[in-house]
């Protein structure tokens, strides 16, 4: 049929043409962003996986850069450790030294000056060792619980803990430790006055504050555990932890002296010994992990061997402490390399659905234009066909 106010060749053309246009703005789109996913209407159900993808992604890349972050506080510590387990084995030294008869009072007196000197610098480096502006050594941390949740996954709750506890001989928590002792009678008649002392747990304690106590030639540091804290008020608790102080894997059995405890919180220790040289012994209490040596001292023969045990036991914890950062940042080593490995291949499962493939766009695009150019040449061709008509009108 020949017609001229309804071109059906040039509309249908027109539309081709139109439909063609979109396909190339699409290749040319993707093509100029690299991405093949540039609008929800591109792929809807594409767009929402690339975009958990992408937070996955970046959960992940931030977890890496905060196991590093965790390894380096916790090489901090373990650093500052080195050079206090280095003191902790000086002053053994020292009381080794000390320990002999061939020096004199005086002797001992200047060996008692650098111990003691030894002692204020292991506080002082637990008082001040910081990363970050935080102190890590003094258990101030997280409310005086000195736990670390460093995150290392890209989900919440994916964490790797680290407890670092007080590394001074008084630390903080809330339980608090007095002293008490009587002075042993000596001179003749006095073999049965012997000394009798205390060690009270005072203030409401709390699950992972540190107790030291020294007796005699015994040092034992006690953590406060869940079950030492399970009675019906703080007077409960603080006898737990004195019946565990006292007890048998504590200071139950302590060379020439006697151990009882009370209700009240209070461990008594009184001197066993039948001679005035038996009836006195050393004791001593303090918050802290090395709260073992806070009254160590090598004055004499005895003190320096009481020392040796104490400094032992110091050395054992700040050993435990260190194989545990140490553990720690071998876990975070793992945990950062497995991190970075789930990173690379998140990145490549998310290239495959939004990004470009420019070797199918590059044919999409030529496709298109060359599909663009005969339409154009259609549509000229489709607009000459009216004019037929004019022959039927000569």
């Amino acid at each position: 049929m020949s017609v001229i106010n309804t071109n059906v060749s040039a509309i249908l053309t027109q539309n081709s043409l139109a439909k063609n246009e979109r396909a190339m703005s699409g290749a040319m789109e993707q093509l100029s962003t690299g991405k093949r996913i540039n609008s929800a209407s591109d792929d809807a159900a594409g767009l929402a996986i690339s975009s958990r993808m992408t937070s996955q992604i970046n959960g992940l890349n931030q977890a890496v850069r905060n196991s590093n972050d965790a390894i380096s506080l916790v090489q901090t510590a373990d650093g500052a450790l080195i050079e206090v387990t280095a003191m902790l084995q000086r002053m053994r030294t020292l009381a080794v030294q000390a320990s002999s008869d061939t020096n004199t009072t005086a002797d001992r007196t200047a060996l008692n000056q650098e111990f003691s000197k030894l002692r204020t610098e292991i506080d002082r480096i637990g008082n001040n060792t910081q990363w970050n502006g935080e102190n890590v050594l003094d258990k101030s941390f997280a409310s005086s619980t000195g736990t670390y949740s460093f995150q290392v996954g890209a989900n919440s709750d994916q964490t790797v803990d680290l407890t670092i506890g007080s590394y001074t001989t008084n630390g903080s928590g809330a339980t608090t430790v007095a002293v008490t002792t009587t002075t042993a009678a000596s001179g003749p008649g006095a073999a049965n006055a012997n000394q009798v002392s205390t060690v009270t747990i005072g203030g409401t304690p709390a699950e992972g504050d540190t107790i030291a106590v020294t007796v005699g030639d015994k040092s034992y540091v006690h953590t406060v555990t869940a079950a030492n804290v399970a009675g019906t008020d703080a007077a409960a608790d603080r006898q737990l932890i004195a019946a565990a102080i006292s007890g048998s894997s504590g200071l139950g059995t302590v060379t020439g002296v006697t151990t009882t405890s009370t209700s009240a919180g209070v461990i008594t220790y009184t001197a066993a010994g039948t001679s005035v040289a038996d009836n006195s012994f050393d004791v001593g209490g303090s918050k802290g992990l090395l709260g073992g040596i806070a009254s160590s001292a090598i004055t004499s023969s005895s003190a320096a061997n009481t020392s040796i045990a104490a400094l032992d036991a110091a050395i054992a914890v700040v050993n435990t402490g260190r194989a545990e950062m140490g553990a720690t940042i071998n876990v975070l080593q793992y945990a950062g390399d497995n991190l970075a490995n789930v990173s690379l291949n998140a990145s490549a499962s998310r290239s495959r659905v939004e990004d470009t493939d420019y070797s199918s766009a590059t044919t999409e695009l030529a496709r298109t234009q060359i599909i663009a150019q005969a339409a154009t040449a259609m549509l000229a061709q489709a607009n000459q066909m009216p004019q037929t008509v004019l022959s039927l009108l000569k």
